[in-house]
């Protein structure tokens, strides 16, 4: 099955946030968020045992228990298993992402990406989401931002067990897909030259954005359509510096994207455009792309998503972007969404 036949829309709900990224989110903003969603009319949410050590799995499960399970998508994430003893959070290795979830429990969480910690991972992730299954299981992380010269080892066993094994699942109508969600071109480029695992697409974070999309115009987007999979874009709005924030790629951004962001920003304005319905309608316009999924923090964000797809984006703005050097030339673009 098409990764698009399976997500009931082209926005979804990404849970990073729930799992208290960059901050200490209080429970009912968490779960009212979550309520905003569904309201809105959202039915993909997508997850990650990493956010917060469980703590966003929790949160969605406790929103989201008392609705119909018929009536929306679930995706998680494989490759750590959480457990219940606790470390020290400051303590813990987590590559270029070490502050990103300072905030969320305490529990150990271990990197095992074998066939039987993927087994286990699904399972613990059901309990967490108090659901007796999920659609969509990426295989999380086995790129270099978290694991550096090391990642293609790291690849190499999940090739030889989380990939067997969601090959598996999904063949035996367990889930209904799987793929890599990850923040880098390359774990993508390496799984589609492969000649065994049939993966079903990929949910790739920050790579196809307004801000930085190179790479993956050029390797992945592609073949990806070429085969019929799909991309589902997370992080369109680059850690939140397409939109006024003060990260780019989960850190400080630099002086160059601070300059590219005030540029797009100047154009938007002269058009009328919010510079998130230029994230959100950048990313779509791809024929590879089936889904973005914002994530939100709190409630009002995810009226602000919606208002951003129904916004009407001018051809101009388009070409203006481009006249600019401000996105590449071969670039898909959306006129209106």
């Amino acid at each position: 099955m098409k990764l698009r036949d399976i997500l009931p829309s082209k926005i979804g709900f990404g849970a990073a946030p729930l799992g208290n990224m960059f901050r200490d989110i209080p429970e009912p903003e968490a779960l009212a968020t979550v309520e905003a969603a569904w309201s809105d009319g959202i039915r993909y949410f997508d997850n990650a045992p990493f956010y917060g050590a469980g703590l966003a799995e929790i949160r969605m499960g406790d929103a989201l228990v008392a609705r119909p399970r018929d009536e929306y998508v679930i995706s998680t994430k494989v490759g750590r298993v959480i457990l219940d003893e606790v470390e020290d959070v400051s303590a813990r290795d987590l590559g270029e992402k070490g502050e990103v979830f300072k905030y969320g429990l305490p529990n150990k969480i271990v990197n095992d990406y074998s066939a039987d910690a993927t087994l286990r991972s699904i399972e613990d992730s059901l309990k967490r989401l108090k659901t007796d299954r999920i659609e969509i299981a990426w295989v999380h992380d086995i790129a270099q931002d978290f694991y550096g010269d090391e990642w293609l080892g790291v690849f190499e066993t999940a090739r030889k067990g989380a990939f067997r094994a969601l090959d598996g699942l999904r063949d035996e109508g367990v889930i209904k897909a799987w793929g890599l969600g990850v923040n880098r071109v390359e774990p993508i480029e390496l799984l589609l030259a492969l000649e065994g695992p049939r993966p079903d697409g990929f949910l790739l974070a920050g790579r196809y954005t307004l801000l930085d999309h190179e790479l993956a115009l050029q390797r992945v987007m592609p073949i990806v359509a070429e085969r019929g999979l799909g991309i589902v874009v997370g992080g369109p709005y680059s850690s939140g510096a397409l939109v006024g924030g003060p990260n780019f790629e989960y850190a400080p951004m630099t002086p160059q994207i601070r300059e590219k962001v005030a540029q797009i920003k100047a154009i938007a304005d002269r058009h009328g455009i919010s510079m998130k319905a230029a994230g959100l309608q950048f990313s779509l316009a791809h024929p590879a792309v089936a889904a973005v999924i914002p994530g939100a923090s709190q409630p009002s964000r995810i009226a602000e998503d919606r208002a951003a797809l129904r916004e009407k984006v001018p051809a101009d703005f388009w070409g203006e972007l481009k006249d600019a050097g401000l996105v590449n030339s071969g670039a898909p673009l959306s006129v209106g969404y």
